[in-house]
């Protein structure tokens, strides 16, 4: 049964209107709105195979590259160290990755997907179609390819203040 919205449900959050405290900045105020609305349909649509927004992206780069230094998770996804040890604790907990002493470095921890972790794989990459689509829904392929360019050269401009020095664009085809 259709419940009637009630004040706070998402839709008619996420067309409120702008508040004036940050008029001076409605880029910043559409960003957090979006990036919020996608992390709790990520959320929503993760609950399925039992992970978190973001355990996903450290499983994705581990069956595409294989066992992998915890510090080199951390910089590759753009992580903190602490952020990424309660990850793969979780991960590991559920059956999904192994740590191991590295054999060259005793400083360091590698981290593998299991076999286990093969199992729902699939629907983690389906869960990524269907976020994909809802997110691109309505928006013309000449669309999509125009907001990517934006939101890449959003974060090269992001990146570049946050590291507020010479560096390379994000991306490697750049702005």
């Amino acid at each position: 049964m259709d419940r009637p919205n009630e004040p706070g449900d998402t839709a008619e959050v996420a067309c409120a209107p702008l508040p004036l405290s940050v008029q001076a900045g409605p880029m910043n105020h559409a960003i957090v709105r979006v990036a919020r609305l996608h992390r709790m349909l990520a959320a929503q649509l993760l609950r399925r195979v039992g992970l978190h927004p973001a355990q996903e992206l450290v499983m994705m780069q581990l069956w595409d590259y294989g066992p992998q230094r915890q510090v080199d998770l951390v910089r590759m996804l753009g992580s903190d160290a602490a952020t990424m040890t309660r990850t793969v604790k979780r991960l590991e907990h559920a059956g999904f990755v192994r740590r191991k002493p590295s054999p060259t470095d005793k400083r360091a921890t590698i981290i593998e997907a299991t076999p286990a972790s093969q199992a729902v794989r699939r629907q983690i990459e389906d869960i990524w179609a269907e976020l994909e689509t809802a997110t691109a829904a309505g928006l013309t392929p000449d669309q999509q390819a125009e907001a990517l360019k934006a939101l890449q050269q959003i974060e090269n401009s992001l990146a570049r203040a946050a590291f507020s020095g010479p560096h390379q664009d994000c991306r490697p085809d750049g702005p």
